[in-house]
């Protein structure tokens, strides 16, 4: 992993975007990596169809937290649709680091939390 890369991450490791809880919020998930341990709850405000706000919170390694702060500030302002879409490689590209089976498992926590939070039933404001 490239020294630039490593600091990128902890960087968003130790001081996470998006990161507590938002209070009305019209999604909440949850999911849980039971290899290691790792946590992550998603509150998400949908209006229109876009994501106009996301918090996330959880615990976990600095893979899990960072996907997660990269994950919630590239998805704020697209579509609910643009985000269900996003995909495993598009996490790769968000890290911009190759990882070990276990830590593409922390890596993807994000994107599991995320899907199940949108997969929930929403007030949608217009």
């Amino acid at each position: 992993m490239s020294s630039l890369y490593q600091a990128i991450i902890l960087d968003h490791s130790k001081h996470p975007r998006n990161c507590g809880e938002l209070e009305h919020a019209n999604h909440h998930g949850e999911a849980k990596n039971p290899t290691c341990g790792d946590s992550l709850s998603m509150d998400v405000l949908t209006e229109n169809g876009l994501i106009s706000d996301i918090r996330f919170q959880g615990q976990g390694c600095a893979i899990s937290q960072a996907s997660a702060s990269f994950l919630t500030e590239s998805v704020k302002g697209k579509s609910v649709e643009e985000a269900l879409a996003l995909e495993r490689d598009d996490i790769l590209v968000l890290l911009g680091v190759e990882l070990s089976p276990n830590r593409l498992k922390c890596a993807l926590l994000s994107l599991e939390t995320l899907k199940k939070t949108l997969a929930q039933d929403s007030t949608d404001t217009v």
